[in-house]
């Protein structure tokens, strides 16, 4: 005797789930692609992470590249404007856009492209960040400090922590 529950004649099996086909190298890419940009670097190592192989990778990467999908400037561009807009500084996301495995010349473009103020950046920051002022040393140094981990040069340090809050 069987304990098996059987399904009752009049109902029809459930239909299986179809497989998706598997995503050939070029798919899987443009799919990261769609999401956000990626420098070449990136995109490469996350094709290989995803299980594909090195040099099928590489050839999707080439073809995004040369289709218009990935661009290393646009990249650049897009990660300087977050970065700057999330209150990190120009020393920071130098170094970060070089982890990316972009040449000097595409981190000095998007530098020099970006169109804000740093020292009105680190100001801003500062504002925020001790609503209080900074008018005695150690709220300066603090002030300094944070302003250091964040990325902003000794230039842009000093104007953000000696203003004056009646300046603007």
């Amino acid at each position: 005797m069987s304990h098996e529950i059987e399904p009752p004649a009049d109902e029809a099996p459930a239909p299986r789930k179809r497989r998706r086909p598997e995503l050939t190298p070029q798919q899987r890419a443009l799919g990261l692609l769609v999401r956000r940009e990626h420098s070449r670097k990136e995109l490469a190592r996350k094709l290989t992470a995803r299980g594909i192989e090195d040099e099928d990778a590489q050839a999707a990467v080439a073809r995004m590249t040369a289709e218009g999908w990935q661009s290393d400037e646009r990249f650049a561009e897009q990660l300087v404007r977050s970065r700057a807009n999330n209150g990190y500084g120009p020393v920071r996301i130098r170094a970060e856009l070089g982890t990316h495995g972009l040449d000097r010349d595409a981190v000095a473009a998007a530098m020099d492209g970006y169109d804000g103020d740093w020292a009105a950046n680190a100001r801003d920051l500062v504002r925020r960040r001790f609503p209080r002022g900074t008018d005695d040393l150690a709220q300066r140094r603090k002030a300094a400090d944070f302003l250091a981990r964040r990325g902003f040069g000794g230039d842009q340090i000093r104007a953000a922590v000696r203003f004056d809050a009646d300046e603007d």
